[in-house]
């Protein structure tokens, strides 16, 4: 029997400015919808904190670390870093790269 890698993933927290989190929902529904046809992409989902309606997060799955890093190059990846930029409190993006351990 032959084991398979550990999946690779990545999550990633994003915290709307005053006022833009519908435009922050929006520009995350649209990314992660583009994500989910990439070959590479094992699974992706988007969620919202219940009691900060503000805070947003993405967690993706992915082959292997080279599979996301070939996603970060990716046009409608770089649109999104870019749409956001004005609606985060962050000034960089930071995503926790993870390894599944179970």
């Amino acid at each position: 029997m032959t084991k398979t890698a550990p999946a690779f993933g990545i999550i990633g927290e994003f915290v709307a400015r005053p006022g833009h989190a519908p435009a922050l929902d929006a520009a995350i529904r649209t990314v992660v919808a583009l994500t989910a046809q990439e070959r590479d992409c094992l699974g992706i989902s988007a969620w919202c904190s219940n009691r900060d309606p503000a805070r947003f997060f993405i967690h993706s799955r992915w082959r292997d670390e080279a599979a996301f890093d070939a996603h970060a190059a990716l046009p409608h990846t770089a649109e999104f870093i870019t749409t956001i930029q004005p609606l985060i409190t962050a000034s960089k993006v930071e995503v926790a790269r993870l390894t599944q351990i179970a």
